[in-house]
């Protein structure tokens, strides 16, 4: 007994840190919950308040609020957040959104006011890196495909590339007529996804950034000469963190499993929705990154083939893909160790 239970403890934990969990924000996995629900319940009172001065209705300022912070992206209306057709509320969203894909222990830094230990953070610095990079070349391909203005062009990539990115899901246009440039900016969002430790979805922030450190220290190790040796760090909201092997080599499995899937699935889509390869990849990084996004090819007349692959994309991605092998394989010890222990008795 004493061992299956050992065998469950330990798998539980791997479950939990498969699922992309590995900060702990207090000694205790309770007290953790209790501070996660604390700050979660604060972002919900004061993200309501604010839609409703913005002049959203209480019912909707109260649903697009959890709906922002929990990355879910559902909206009361048909059209999402681009129904309201308002400034005000596209930029509390985009500020809900960010603080929803978040890093939970990052947040924390943020509320109990060590903000500038919280800005030392790698995965912090590099989502506002990839949105001050990816907004302006959106911005610009908007604006030379759309025939729009700077300001609009703006808003818009403003709005849909944090969106994206942080895979929630809300949207204030269709994407049917936008370039191509656009769509594949907002394809490279939702495959990078949002903060480790967070509710977003994809590849995460933190597993891309790091995936970047290793290829550059790769180059460096051929360019420097063959005695010289570089220690490599990432900071974390606990501090700096050496990038080992043991880190390494979970990164890269992880991202070309994720990777794998994302290929699959996208040439399954482009047989089963008889659609083209661009449509498949925006299709199947948003169900994958469990983003919620579409091109125009998911609809109510959506063929059954095509929702399957939908399905398991969704499935796997909102686990972490890793979580469902871990789960299926401590089912199967557990039921081996009691079979086991009813045949010796």
């Amino acid at each position: 007994m004493m061992m299956i239970m050992l065998v469950q403890d330990k798998q539980s934990m791997n479950l939990y840190n498969a699922e992309g969990h590995p900060d702990k924000l207090m000694p205790n996995l309770k007290k953790t919950a209790q501070t996660i629900c604390l700050m979660y319940n604060a972002f919900l009172f004061i993200g309501t308040a604010a839609y409703v001065i913005a002049g959203m209705g209480l019912f909707d300022a109260i649903n697009h609020t959890m709906c922002a912070l929990s990355t879910g992206g559902f909206s009361t209306k048909l059209n999402s957040i681009g129904e309201y057709n308002s400034f005000p509320i596209e930029i509390i969203t985009v500020v809900l959104m960010l603080i929803g894909t978040t890093n939970f222990a990052v947040l924390q830094l943020m509320v109990t006011g060590k903000w500038k230990r919280a800005f030392r953070v790698s995965e912090l610095k590099f989502m506002f890196l990839l949105l001050l990079l990816f907004i302006p070349i959106t911005a610009f391909s908007l604006m030379n495909g759309l025939h729009m203005g700077l300001g609009e062009g703006l808003r818009h990539a403003l709005f849909d590339v944090s969106s994206a990115l942080s895979t929630t899901g809300y949207s204030t246009m269709s994407y049917t007529s936008w370039p191509s440039l656009a769509v594949g900016v907002l394809i490279l969002m939702m495959l990078i996804g949002g903060g480790i430790g967070s509710t977003a979805g994809g590849i995460k922030m933190s597993r891309v950034y790091l995936m970047l450190r290793i290829t550059t220290q790769n180059i460096k190790k051929r360019l420097l000469p063959p005695r010289s040796v570089e220690a490599s760090y990432y900071t974390r909201a606990q501090g700096k963190t050496p990038i080992d092997s043991a880190l390494i080599s979970d990164t890269t499995g992880f991202v070309a499993c994720y990777l794998g899937l994302f290929i699959s699935g996208t040439l399954l889509l482009t047989v089963t929705a008889k659609c083209s390869l661009v449509e498949a990849m925006f299709e199947f990084a948003s169900a994958l990154g469990t983003v919620g996004l579409s091109i125009g090819l998911t609809t109510p007349a959506t063929g059954t083939g095509t929702l399957v692959v939908e399905m398991f994309g969704m499935l796997l991605g909102r686990l972490e893909i890793f979580i469902v092998l871990i789960g299926i394989y401590s089912g199967v010890t557990v039921l081996k160790q009691k079979i086991g222990r009813k045949a010796v008795n």
